[in-house]
């Protein structure tokens, strides 16, 4: 197909192998084993041909600029100097270490690095959107312990340079498999933070024991999102002359203030321009504590009658009769709105005046924070991980747990005037943009990438 097409023939082709990559939209293809849509294919090509005298020079340009043997000789060269990663992760399901590991896949200067993702539980809801950035992803599910054996043959396949594996299980099971297939340069992920025994499951904190004591002989790196996390784990056993910490980052070119989008969310949830609207945007899990956050709502709409709220995230909609109950409870079933999973995170953030965090336990570097503030919204949020690092002086922190004390922050930030509001919302997208833009955690992942491949 190649060699016709740098002749400048137009050509039909049946959908098998390569053959519409090859083609592209300068010839037309068919489903195999369809003689009537082949025969369209063919009369659409020479129709075409006919009305576009200049479309085999076109033909031939794009043949030369993708296949040459001098753009195959660049390639060749791209890829011997290219570091190989294996990226090793627990699962492929909506969460922030996932997020945040395709936030950085997606930005990876790719002619240094060569990216391989292996999942341990299979395929996830985020499967697709890893697919789409073009690299390979393979899910073997470990749930199964004979696939351990897979997973060191996959590594011995792949021969990375580096291993970069994200979250406990992944960080345990994923070196022990790197070591046998003679990865040496490993790199774990810390992306959590209080372990407290009533709220983590067992086998988890066994992980964590175990990656303690083998933190000073697997790892070459440590790289926590979070300067709280790396300080916890650190007094859990971690080596501390491994670990780093690179904090999440955040795109300002999609996290931004927006009035269009403000106001078809608004609309949506119909609620006008004026009306005091409060967010919580988490998966519903006990660790984020929405039931906590209904009780300061309720506090909240004594006071400022007006006000909204609404709750985003897996898990989170009519569905739930627990939350239902507990909003019902307070008799606030008119002023909450439950949305579920969304993907126009940045539209929601920009419709909101307030973003709440109310984590009870374990978070390490809350996402949602940066989000919000990116969106130019204040944030009110409880001290968790590094929460108050996040936020600084643009928000407002209140213990874990006090439902009082979170009405109380919002409350105050209501209380501001329209032009103070105006300076919290800018200085809050400048917080993100001085410290925790998405090109920085970038450079500083590929950063310490290189330092790992010079280590001895």
């Amino acid at each position: 197909i190649a060699e016709s097409m740098a002749c400048g023939a137009i050509c039909a082709v049946t959908d098998v192998g390569d053959s519409a990559k090859i083609v592209g939209d300068l010839g037309f293809v068919a489903p195999p084993r369809e003689p009537e849509a082949l025969a369209k294919a063919i009369e659409n090509a020479l129709e075409r041909s006919k009305n576009e005298p200049e479309l085999g020079e076109r033909i031939r340009s794009s043949v030369i600029d993708r296949f040459s043997l001098e753009r195959m000789a660049d390639r060749t060269l791209e890829a011997l100097n290219q570091t190989t990663i294996a990226f090793i992760i627990t699962g492929l399901n909506v969460g922030g270490a996932e997020t945040t590991l395709y936030k950085l896949l997606e930005r990876l200067d790719r002619r240094r690095f060569r990216p391989y993702v292996i999942s341990l539980t299979g395929n996830g809801d985020l499967t697709p959107k890893f697919e789409a950035l073009g690299f390979p992803i393979r899910a073997i599910n470990l749930r199964n312990p004979f696939n351990f054996f897979a997973l060191i043959i996959a590594l011995r396949r792949i021969k990375p340079d580096i291993v970069h594996t994200w979250m406990y299980h992944a960080d345990l099971i994923g070196a022990i498999a790197a070591r046998f297939a003679s990865a040496k340069k490993i790199a774990w992920c810390i992306r959590n933070s209080n372990l407290d025994k009533d709220k983590t499951k067992l086998s988890t904190r066994l992980v964590v024991k175990l990656c303690a004591t083998l933190s000073k002989r697997l790892p070459k790196t440590i790289i926590s999102c979070s300067a709280a996390a790396a300080t916890i784990h650190e007094e859990l056993g971690y080596d501390r002359s491994k670990t780093r910490v690179i904090p999440n980052g955040f795109d300002l070119s999609v996290f931004k203030p927006d009035i269009a989008a403000r106001a078809k969310i608004r609309k949506e949830l119909a609620l006008d321009d004026q009306t005091p609207l409060i967010g919580l945007i988490a998966r519903y899990d006990p660790q984020k504590n929405h039931i906590g956050f209904i009780e300061a709502a309720a506090l909240i709409a004594k006071r400022v009658s007006r006000t909204r709220f609404v709750l985003v995230g897996k898990g989170i909609d009519g569905a739930n009769e627990t939350l239902a109950e507990a909003i019902a409870a307070k008799n606030l079933t008119d002023k909450f709105s439950l949305i579920g999973a969304r993907e126009d995170i940045p539209a929601i953030c920009a419709a909101l005046d307030v973003l709440v965090s109310f984590s009870s336990y374990g978070e390490a570097f809350p996402n949602v924070l940066g989000e919000a503030m990116a969106c130019g919204v204040p944030c009110a949020a409880t001290d968790a991980g590094d929460s108050a690092y996040i936020v600084g002086d643009t928000g407002k922190i209140v213990e874990i747990g006090d439902a009082r004390a979170l009405a109380d922050a919002v409350l105050e930030i209501f209380a501001l005037s329209k032009k103070d509001r105006r300076v919290l919302s800018q200085r809050a997208r400048d917080r993100i943009e001085k410290n925790f833009e998405i090109g920085d955690m970038v450079k500083r992942y590929e950063a310490c990438y290189e330092e790992l491949l010079c280590a001895a």
